[in-house]
């Protein structure tokens, strides 16, 4: 049943802390980080190529997306470079999402080396509040993206997914993805209509998709029928053509396996068409990124 369908995994990351050559402060650090999933010591160890194949291997991955997995800021061109050797190496993955901050002074020569890497599609660069979506240089280095012909993988929080809609309304010319369904983590009443109204935000912005990734709330486990709601919300809202499944692996990991996840996202859908269903596991994600 799991071989039918090929996937392109939109966002998955990969590292080496034995030995590598990037040093990850939230694995690497003495002290732990703040973690939105609470206990993470079970990430604080090599995850490779073999490991991710390890995981998948139940399930038709036919291509990867690797997001940037916050590794020091001073080695975030590094970090592509490494992940460019893995892909000789490896065979995967067969695009990256890289790291830039587009406040900085020195945010359009890191745009530029980033590019110069064949498999870099876009970037990941993560606001740090509101205000910081309404400043002056960092709307600058945003705009710079299409002077790169990068895309934009956007993470905020759900209360902030209307502030993000305001931001993307002013750079229709560049493609952005948001990140893991908003983080639908309130799933009361009320915290499923602010995720609603924001999500509806964005997804008036017709180059904005939404990838359907990181479902695992904050405190409990994975709970299908919660998912699948989520889900099949976000797909109405974004429409079938804009919307893209990830694993987030290895961090979702803490939550479910990825033989569950990727089992319960295909039975999530059993009742779409085939032509639908490869859209959402396959084809969206190959037309975002280019793959």
């Amino acid at each position: 049943m799991n071989e039918e369908l090929p996937v392109i995994d939109a966002h998955h990351h990969l590292w080496q802390l034995a030995g590598g050559p990037l040093y990850y402060p939230w694995l690497q650090d003495p002290e732990p980080h703040e973690f939105f999933l609470g206990d993470y010591k079970s990430l604080k160890r090599d995850y490779l190529p073999p490991d991710y194949r390890r995981d998948a291997a139940t399930h038709n991955v036919v291509k990867t997306v690797h997001v940037e997995a916050e590794c020091r800021r001073d080695q975030q061109v590094a970090e592509t470079r490494w992940l460019s050797e893995i892909n000789a190496r490896h065979g995967m993955p067969h695009a990256i999402v890289a790291h830039a901050w587009f406040h900085t002074s020195d945010a359009e020569a890191i745009l530029a080396e980033q590019k110069s890497f064949p498999l870099v599609r876009g970037i990941r660069s993560k606001p740090a509040n509101e205000a910081m979506m309404r400043d002056a240089k960092w709307l600058a280095g945003l705009k710079l993206l299409r002077k790169f012909d990068l895309s934009w993988d956007l993470r905020v929080k759900t209360w902030e997914l209307e502030a993000a809609a305001k931001v993307v309304r002013g750079v229709p010319d560049i493609p952005v993805v948001l990140n893991h369904a908003g983080f639908p983590w309130d799933r009361s009443d009320a915290g499923l209509a602010m995720w609603r109204q924001g999500m509806r935000a964005l997804a008036a912005n017709e180059q904005v998709y939404c990838k359907l990734s990181c479902l695992c709330l904050q405190e409990g486990a994975w709970d299908y029928e919660d998912n699948r709601r989520i889900v099949l919300e976000a797909i109405e809202i974004f429409g079938i053509d804009r919307c893209l499944f990830a694993s987030n692996f290895p961090v979702d990991g803490l939550r479910v396996s990825y033989l569950k996840m990727f089992t319960d996202f295909k039975r999530m859908t059993s009742g779409l068409s085939a032509s639908d269903r490869r859209k959402l596991f396959h084809d969206n994600a190959a037309h975002f990124y280019r793959i």
